[in-house]
């Protein structure tokens, strides 16, 4: 097998050896040139023997191309018909080859940390042919490092911690830092920690950049000093001279510990609280400070002696950590003018490696209770009274009593709040307290009276003070018994004698303390004649009875049983109350089947709320029935056309046209019906309702024949008739009037044709024309050409005048 022979060059100049591969491998390793022994030299080499791998420095600065080795094959003759080619990572860029010679160089400068080998192939062509005179074979060029990067820690700052007074070696943080360099080759990412700032508090281990305390529990004190901040150097080459170096900062804090107790800022403390403060108000407040901070400086404070350990608490103010003393109980300067008490302070958490005895501290406190004028004051909080209900007006019920705690001992004047006692029941003496009746009372209206006493001192009416003043009334036997419900009782016409026909009760508004006890008999008016008995039970109740065996309706419907009830108070009281019984008419079960219509809904026939009801709904159908006759009446108007032989019939018949297109106006014809009323409505009719009239009728109405358009009004068949006679008058005295008029048409149902507007085929049928034109008759003949369905007008306009009126 041919073999490319790979020479290696390195700053000596050597022949190119052919080596075994085991000695080729230790040369390598060397980075250094072999000199082979002449028995070595003797030996011959195989062709399979193969070349892989190539060494070489990063970070070369030559301005020329490095020399790596040299590519060699026993194929080459030396006759220029050999090119060496090529190929791989960086081959043609990176690396260049002499193709004639076999050189190998490098372009540039190469950084280990960025690619640390690359992997290349190599073969021998015949330039002429391109026939390949080796096989290809792949080597390796490997770079060799050299101390090019400086350590880096894995942060720039490190924050730790570590408690105050802690022992020498307490570990505080780890610090690492790391090299780019080639670990497995020299000592150039060999690193070495060092402390260049922090002294003598710290120290750091070489090795693991652990940071440890330097100093005893009595130095590292967070009071003095609570932040350090450390530098630490990391340096390769194991710390030697040369080695790069790199730092980092780290911030150390001391944390507290509870080493220092609470301490009062003064030994004595003084207030002044009024006599009048209530419970829970501030009297004053107690400073302590710790030097220590958090949970460690929380404080607590107790009262520990001194004569106001029950008037007095204290408690600590959870933001200023300060102690507040508050009143307990109330305070009366006459009594007690002040008060020495005795506080202790010290911490809720307590560390037992710095507890001794001094961890504690102690103040007294001195108060003093000032003077206050105060309002008077009861003996009692409140007071009960009773008085009896029948008890006579101006009766003593009972007295409170009341006194100015002040020295000056001021005279108290007594008074009822009305506002509690608004009936005026009771009022009381104003000098010595005393409550009494001023109206009587009742016992079954109200039990019990709440009101309210005031207290007032007379030289300073501002002081005042309340008691409320609970009054119980009493009960005494006032009230009789009675039935203790209204019983509907009734009786069978046929029955039995002894028959139980009703079991009564009775109530009492008295309340005795013993109970109610009651006692039913037959009044004695009617022991005798009654047809019923009333036994009386022992159970506060009576049962009634029949004395016969029938009864009837007939002869009498109601009976009225009187029952006289007794109670068993002192003095005993009774009220005669009356049963009424009713005799019903009773199938054989004892059910009523009957009775009066008074006396059960089950009876015959309608009860008197459905006959009420019944009336009530007639009474609205007659109201409903009047009101929509009357709707009906006034609506009703009196009919346009009577008959067909009206004379607006034919304008109705005919279906004129009217006004035309343009005129939506229409005229009231109304007194056309109504000729007598003609007279009066001479004035109002000469105007339009429709256009205000611009002056008034200029000439007397003459005597003049009607126009032939007015005649056509008048059928012929009714000449006679009186009616038409006054209509043929009352419409030729209009026709006269507006002839003379060339403002107003005539007041007719043909006067709209003179708005029917342009375009109309027919023209303009209006009379208005017979107000400007002679006294001459107008020929109308032409109205015969119009058609058939002008052929009744055309008619009627043939016809005399004399033929209307």
């Amino acid at each position: 097998m041919r073999t490319i022979f790979v020479c290696l060059c390195l700053s000596l100049s050597l022949e190119a050896l052919v080596l075994s591969p085991q000695r080729m491998d230790a040369g390598v390793q060397q980075g250094t040139g072999v000199r082979i022994s002449e028995e070595e030299q003797l030996k011959r080499v195989r062709r399979s023997w193969k070349w892989n791998r190539f060494y070489l420095y990063e970070e070369y600065t030559g301005s020329d191309y490095q020399y790596i080795g040299k590519l060699q094959s026993d194929k080459d003759d030396g006759n220029g018909l050999v090119k060496y080619v090529l190929s791989g990572e960086g081959a043609g860029t990176i690396f260049v080859i002499d193709e004639n010679n076999g050189n190998l160089h490098v372009t540039r400068r190469l950084d280990r940390e960025e690619k640390a080998f690359y992997v290349l192939k190599a073969t021998m062509v015949n330039k002429r042919t391109g026939e390949k005179l080796e096989p290809e074979t792949e080597f390796i060029i490997k770079l060799h490092d050299i101390n090019d990067n400086e350590p880096q820690f894995s942060q720039e700052v490190y924050f730790g911690g570590v408690p105050e007074r802690s022992d020498i070696g307490t570990s505080v943080i780890q610090v690492t830092a790391t090299d780019a360099d080639d670990s497995m080759y020299g000592n150039s990412a060999k690193l070495v920690y060092s402390i260049s700032q922090g002294h003598p508090y710290f120290s750091v281990d070489p090795n693991t950049g652990i940071i440890r305390t330097a100093l005893g529990p009595e130095d590292m004190d967070r009071e003095q000093r609570e932040h350090y901040q450390v530098v630490i150097e990391a340096k390769d080459m194991a710390g030697q001279r040369g080695g790069l170096t790199g730092t980092t900062v780290v911030n150390i804090t001391l944390t507290d510990v509870n080493d220092n107790p609470p301490r009062f800022t003064q030994t004595l403390y003084q207030f002044r609280v009024p006599e009048t403060s209530m419970h829970g108000t501030t009297v004053g407040r107690l400073q302590a400070t710790d030097r220590d901070i958090g949970i460690n400086a929380e404080m607590i404070y107790t009262i520990i002696s001194g004569d106001g350990m029950d008037v007095f608490d204290v408690s600590a103010d959870k933001d200023t950590q300060e102690g507040i003393i508050t009143v307990s109980k109330p305070l009366d300067h006459e009594k007690k003018p002040s008060f020495i008490l005795e506080v202790q302070v010290q911490n809720t958490q307590v560390d037992p490696r710095f507890t001794s005895s001094g961890s504690k501290d102690t103040a007294t406190v001195r108060i003093s209770v000032e003077d206050v004028d105060e309002p008077p004051l009861f003996d009692k909080v409140s007071y009960l009274m009773e008085v009896k209900e029948d008890a006579a007006v101006g009766t003593a019920v009972g007295s409170v009593r009341a006194t100015d705690p002040d020295k000056a001992r001021s005279v108290v004047r007594y008074s009822i709040n009305r506002h509690t006692d608004m009936d005026h029941l009771f009022n009381i003496h104003p000098g010595n307290g005393s409550v009494f009746l001023l109206r009587g009372l009742d016992r079954e209206e109200s039990a019990w009276h709440n009101i309210s006493v005031i207290a007032t001192e007379i030289n300073n009416p501002r002081q005042r003070s309340n008691v409320p003043v609970y009054i119980r009334v009493i009960d005494i036997n006032d009230n009789a018994p009675v039935f203790a419900s209204v019983y509907k009782t009734f009786v069978c016409e046929k029955t039995r004698a002894g028959q139980l026909i009703q079991t009564v009760s009775a109530t009492d508004a008295d309340e005795p303390l013993s109970g109610h006890k009651f006692f039913f008999s037959l009044a004695p008016e009617a022991m005798y004649r009654s047809n019923f008995s009333v036994r009386d039970n022992g159970d506060n109740t009576a049962s009634i009875l029949t004395r016969r065996a029938s009864y009837s309706r007939l002869h009498q419907q109601v009976y009225l049983v009187p029952v006289v009830i007794s109670d068993g108070g002192y003095p005993m009281l009774s009220s005669t109350q009356t049963l009424t019984v009713r005799v019903c008419s009773c199938i054989r079960e004892g059910s009523v089947e009957t009775c009066n219509p008074e006396a059960y809904s089950s009876s015959p026939g309608l009860g008197t709320g459905a006959l009420i009801a019944i009336l009530l709904c007639a009474l609205i159908l007659l109201v409903t029935l009047i009101l929509f006759i009357t709707l009906k009446r006034q609506r009703k108007q009196e009919p346009l056309i009577i008959s067909k032989e009206d004379v607006r019939d034919n304008v109705v018949s005919y279906n004129d046209e009217g006004g035309g297109e343009e005129d939506t106006r229409a005229f009231d014809i109304g007194a056309l019906q109504h000729p007598d009323a003609a007279a009066a409505l001479e004035e109002s009719a000469k105007l339009r309702r429709d256009v205000v009239p611009c002056h008034k009728l200029l000439y007397p109405p003459q005597q003049r024949a009607a126009p032939a358009a007015a005649r056509l009004l008048v059928p012929p068949q009714s000449r006679a008739s009186r009616h038409n006679r006054d209509m043929c008058d009352f419409i030729n005295q209009k026709l006269l009037e507006y002839d003379h008029n060339s403002v107003d048409p005539p007041y007719d149902s043909l006067a709209t044709y003179v708005f029917e507007g342009a375009g109309s085929v027919a023209g303009s049928l209006s009379s208005l024309g017979s107000a400007s034109s002679s006294e001459n008759e107008q020929d109308y003949h032409y109205l015969g050409d119009w058609g058939p369905r002008f052929k009744r007008l055309a008619d009627l306009y043939r016809a005399e005048d004399g033929d209307f009126c």
